[in-house]
């Protein structure tokens, strides 16, 4: 029987694909269908392999059974913790035969380590930057959209228990504080996690987010929307956008800073990807310098569909791009 569930899913595209923003942690988190998968690069040093591998412990144990998650709780019905190891020893008793992991040079686990498993289909998923928490989302899940989990512990938590302003698009971490950015299609919402209250709420004028970034400093936010805006938040400021930008002729599908340059970047369906100069002064009297300084091109349009995603690299200026066309491309020293 090919049928199952567990095998469906794994027919349908990947919708999210985030590296661990962790230098030593070498874990790969992807979106398919209804399922979250944990996935262990294998890369890495020996000391490094060794940390992955206690950051993967719980979720990777054959003892593993639905997740570390209370009964009583709200995400004890919104998710589901599987392990490898036990869908491999199912697989090996039906067909008696063995199927191990793949062993890394330094003797780390590589490959597919854990599978959530939620109730509707998952459209992104976002690390927070120390690497151990992760959120996902699943616009069509209600109350159970957003759910955040810890991959130490296998551990997973369903912050909301009601759907509010509409269908969440996006979420994702403040680098230091602990908020939630939570976007629906018109608003971004920011949640004080341990409080448990909303802070703020932010106006962004636009008809269709479709993306999201927060910069490094935690006080800035930008959105970029279906509708061609770019869309930059100050959160010092005011609850309304500091500035909107519409250079692009199409709708945007990807917008994201630099971790360590002032960069930021658009993404967008004219096949372009616009590069500003991004500079955040420490003098909170300053307000943001946006220079715009390139327009890189090379993808083609397929269908309406142009340049889907962008992302910087950690550490050169560098930045790779994948389109509806089928390709990747990096651009180097921007």
């Amino acid at each position: 029987m090919h049928n199952t569930q567990a095998e469906s899913e794994t027919k349908k595209p990947i919708t999210s694909l985030e590296w661990n923003p962790n230098r030593s942690h070498h874990v790969l988190l992807a979106s398919i269908g209804k399922c979250a998968v944990v996935i262990s690069t294998g890369t890495g040093g020996l000391d490094e392999s060794e940390v992955t591998d206690a950051l993967l412990s719980a979720a990777s144990s054959s003892k593993l059974n639905g997740g570390n998650i209370a009964t009583d709780s709200r995400a004890a019905k919104a998710v589901t913790w599987t392990s490898f190891k036990k869908l491999n020893k199912k697989k090996s008793n039906a067909t008696s035969a063995t199927t191990e992991t793949p062993i890394s040079a330094y003797g780390g686990k590589s490959g597919p380590i854990a599978i959530l498993q939620t109730n509707r289909d998952v459209s992104s998923v976002k690390w927070h930057r120390k690497g151990d928490y992760f959120v996902t989302v699943s616009p069509k899940a209600g109350a159970a959209a957003v759910l955040i989990h810890q991959l130490s512990k296998a551990a997973s938590q369903q912050p909301f228990g009601k759907s509010k302003g509409g269908e969440v698009q996006l979420a994702c971490f403040h680098p230091q504080k602990p908020f939630l950015f939570v976007a629906t299609k018109e608003h971004v919402r920011v949640y004080h996690l341990v409080k448990q209250v909303m802070v703020k709420r932010l106006m962004s004028g636009c008809r269709h987010i479709s993306s999201i970034d927060v910069h490094g400093s935690g006080d800035h936010v930008v959105v970029g929307s279906l509708d061609r805006r770019l869309v930059w938040f100050d959160l010092d400021l005011a609850s309304t956008p500091y500035k909107t930008l519409k250079y692009h002729e199409r709708a945007l599908r990807s917008v994201g800073f630099h971790p360590r340059y002032p960069l930021m970047a658009s993404a967008s369906d004219d096949g372009s990807i616009h590069v500003f100069h991004s500079m955040v002064y420490s003098d909170l009297m300053r307000n943001p310098l946006i220079v715009p300084v390139k327009v890189l091109r090379g993808h083609s349009v397929v269908k309406s569909l142009g340049a889907l995603s962008m992302v910087w690299h950690p550490h050169q200026p560098w930045l790779f791009s994948a389109g509806a066309d089928g390709n990747i491309h990096l651009f180097q020293d921007l």
